[in-house]
C-alpha cells in the first residue's frame, strides 16, 4: 500500500476567471463539478452510441485480465466496427470474442492518420459533437487533442504521465482515478512515461519498496465529473463501471518546445528530450573510468543536478 493518502480536492462552479487565476497556477489536480458539458452526459447511452457512432471502423486494446500493462503489453490491438465495440464493452460477458468470454476493451481514439492527426472527437465522431461542450479553461490556439475513451467494466489502466495538461471528463459512468505528484517519480520505478507498479492497490513491495513513500491523491468521478490532470502528474485509473469519458489536452507551454511529431501528447518536450539524450553520453563517458572513480564523480554530477535544476518551489 503506498503511504499518504490524500483526497483530490472537488469545487462546484467554479468560473474560468477563479480557474485562471486561482486554481490552475497551484498545479495540482483538481474535481470541477457543475461544468456545463451539454447533453452528453444524459444521451451517450449504449443504444444511443452505438446508433450514432454507427459501423466506424475503430483501432481498440483487447486484454483478458482486468490490469493492461503497457510495458510487457499484456493485450492486443484489434479492430471493430464502433457499434459493436459499445455493445461488447457494456457487457460482462461476450457471445463473441477474440481471446475470452469475459475479455475487457479500451478504446482510445486516434486521429485518421495517427501518424499525422491528433485525435479530435469533433472530426472523429463529429455527429456527436453537438452534444458535448467543452470546458473553456484555456485558450483556443492552446487545444491539442479530444481523445473519446470507452473502456469495459472493471479495467485498470497503467499508471503513467503525460506532458501536457489535461481534463478528463467523465460524460458516463464511474471512475477511480488514483494521481502521484511528480516529485514521487523516484518511487515509482518507471520505464519511459509509465511505472512498472501495475497493481498499486497490493503492491509486491518485496520487489517495489519505494514504492510506499509515494503519496497517493485519489477521487471518484461520475457522470458529469471534470478532472483537472496537470502535465507531469502520474496518474492510475479504474472503470468502476461501463463508462465513456473524453480527455482535453491542451499546451501548457509555448508550442515550440513539443515535439512537432508528437500526434498523441506524450512525447518528452523537446529541451527535456535533449539533455536526456546528452546525460546518456556523459554517462557512456563515464564508463570509461574505473569504478571507484567512476561512483564518486557520478555522484558528484547528481548532487549538481540537485543543486542546478531542483526545484524548491514544489512539494
Amino acid at each position: 500500500m503506498a503511504g499518504q493518502r490524500l483526497l483530490v480536492p472537488r469545487l462546484e462552479g467554479v468560473s474560468r476567471e477563479q480557474f485562471m487565476q486561482h486554481l490552475y497556477p497551484q498545479r495540482k489536480p483538481l474535481v470541477l463539478e457543475g461544468i456545463d458539458l451539454g447533453a452528453c452526459t444524459s444521451k451517450w447511452t449504449v443504444d444511443y452510441l452505438s446508433q450514432v457512432g454507427g459501423k466506424k471502423e475503430v483501432k481498440i486494446h483487447v486484454a483478458a485480465v482486468a490490469q493492461m500493462d503497457f510495458i510487457s503489453k499484456n493485450f492486443v490491438y484489434r479492430t471493430l466496427p464502433f457499434d459493436e465495440l459499445v455493445q461488447r464493452a457494456a457487457e460482462e460477458k461476450h457471445k463473441e470474442f477474440f481471446i475470452s468470454e469475459d475479455e475487457k476493451y479500451y478504446l482510445r481514439s486516434l486521429g485518421e492518420d495517427p501518424r499525422k492527426d491528433v485525435a479530435d472527437i469533433r472530426k472523429q465522431f463529429p455527429l456527436l459533437e453537438g452534444d458535448i461542450k467543452f470546458p473553456k479553461f484555456f485558450k483556443e490556439e492552446q487545444f491539442f487533442s479530444s481523445v473519446f475513451r470507452i473502456s469495459s467494466p472493471g479495467l485498470q489502466l497503467w499508471t503513467h504521465y503525460d506532458v501536457m495538461d489535461n481534463f478528463l471528463i467523465q460524460v458516463t459512468g464511474k471512475k477511480r482515478v488514483v494521481l502521484f505528484s511528480p516529485r514521487d517519480a523516484q518511487y515509482l520505478y518507471l520505464s519511459g512515461t509509465k511505472s512498472e507498479v501495475l497493481n498499486i492497490d497490493n503492491p509486491d513491495l518485496a520487489k517495489y519498496p519505494l514504492f510506499s513513500k509515494a503519496r497517493r491523491y485519489e477521487c471518484s468521478l461520475e457522470a458529469g465529473d471534470v478532472l483537472f490532470i496537470p502535465a507531469l502528474w502520474f496518474h492510475n485509473v479504474i472503470s468502476e463501471e461501463f463508462g465513456v469519458g473524453v480527455n482535453i489536452f491542451w499546451k501548457h507551454l509555448p508550442s515550440e518546445c513539443y515535439d512537432k511529431t508528437d500526434t498523441y501528447g506524450n512525447k518528452d518536450p523537446i529541451a527535456a528530450s535533449r539533455a536526456a539524450q546528452i546525460l546518456d553520453r556523459a554517462l557512456k563517458t563515464l564508463a570509461e573510468l574505473p569504478e571507484e572513480y567512476r561512483d564518486f564523480y557520478a555522484r558528484q554530477m547528481v548532487l549538481h543536478i540537485q543543486d542546478k535544476a531542483y526545484s524548491k518551489n514544489f512539494e
